[in-house]
């Protein structure tokens, strides 16, 4: 169920192209024309970009998609998997919304978050314990020589940046939605990819988020967002996901790229789910925190770590779990020819953020 007063155009857009709207058949010329230049881009750029490698390998997290397929969390789980098995890693991104003087800029836990963006700041809460440097750049090539030059680490992360082509790149992940799929399977604007579905064939793993077969699409392994608990905000008090002892008709308010996957978490734990779905990475205001009826809102760990001001009482965040397969991970240290040390640790990589 829906609570949102009207659909924004990004809202509209994504709609449409997830469902296959009948007027997207006009946008079909232009579809094709965008098709034809991001394959003539990419071939310009990769002759000249690519094979100039860096000290150490990059591997791009990204997608071909619009709307969101969970690469912040699989990035965070990763770097723990990565850590566990003794290797360190460090993490560029775009800084989307960052507003900072100066790129590029290495993120840390205190770092505010008008400076370099919400995603960078939930990867710096999250891998605060850890070590990982996270540097943001609009110039992703940038990001990571700055990185390199900054630390020592085994391998660079890129958070997204699938078609950043003038940055080398040694390995490519790509990430699908499980439950939506690639939409109408078309490119802009007639459709949510940024590039053909052809593309899948060069990458080297695909990941699918959720249990679904995607039609066409190999599954080199499976992530999934589990509920962990609830955070309320203005206490710090948690409670267990399964132990939720306050109503069970709740607010989803949501800034990310897929608020219905937001909404499917919480209602597997049982909640009538009255969903707000926003724009990816807008700031949620006063108004989308409050309602009238003063039953529980709850939003997600991105959106929180954008929140000034007072914090309604009513205010609980969801901090889930994304859980990397470990034969995924053995596979991708493989690919990057890195060499894993025998740790010990448990082997399954959870982490606690929604995307």
């Amino acid at each position: 169920m829906s609570g949102a007063k009207s659909l924004s155009v990004e809202q509209r857009l994504l709609r449409a192209w997830y469902s296959d709207s009948w007027w997207l058949v006009f946008l079909r010329p232009v579809s094709w024309l965008f098709s034809g230049l991001a394959r003539a881009r990419r071939r310009r750029l990769q002759n000249r970009f690519q094979g100039r490698a860096f000290k150490a390998p990059v591997a791009v997290i990204g997608n071909i998609s619009l709307g969101g397929s969970g690469k912040t969390p699989t990035i965070i789980a990763l770097v723990k998997a990565l850590a566990a098995r003794g290797i360190k890693a460090g993490v560029v991104s775009r800084g989307y919304g960052g507003r900072a003087r100066r790129f590029p800029l290495e993120v840390k836990f205190d770092t505010d978050v008008t400076l370099c963006g919400d995603e960078p700041k939930l990867l710096a809460l999250e891998l605060s314990s850890s070590g990982c440097p996270i540097v943001v750049a609009p110039d992703r090539l940038m990001a990571v020589e700055y990185l390199l030059a900054l630390t020592d680490v085994d391998i660079v992360l890129s958070d997204d940046g699938l078609q950043h082509y003038s940055m080398h790149r040694d390995l490519e992940i790509v990430l699908i939605d499980g439950a939506r799929g690639l939409g109408n399977g078309r490119t802009l604007p007639a459709g949510p990819l940024r590039e053909p579905v052809e593309r899948l064939l060069e990458v080297d793993l695909v990941l699918i988020n959720g249990q679904a077969d995607i039609p066409g699409v190999r599954a080199d392994g499976r992530i999934g967002l589990q509920p962990r608990l609830f955070r309320h905000l203005a206490s710090n008090k948690t409670v267990a996901a399964d132990n939720w002892r306050e109503s069970r008709v709740v607010h989803g308010v949501a800034a990310i790229g897929n608020p219905e996957r937001f909404a499917a978490s919480l209602q597997s734990l049982g909640l009538e789910v009255l969903l707000h779905g926003r724009d990816d990475h807008k700031v949620l205001s006063p108004g989308d925190l409050e309602y009238a009826d003063q039953l529980p809102v709850i939003i997600t760990a991105k959106d929180a770590v954008k929140l000034g001001g007072p914090i309604p009482d009513n205010l609980w965040v969801l901090d889930v779990e994304m859980v990397l397969e470990p034969t995924f991970v053995d596979e991708f240290i493989a690919k990057a020819g890195l060499v894993a040390l025998d740790t010990g640790a448990d082997r399954s990589a959870v982490n606690d953020i929604q995307d």
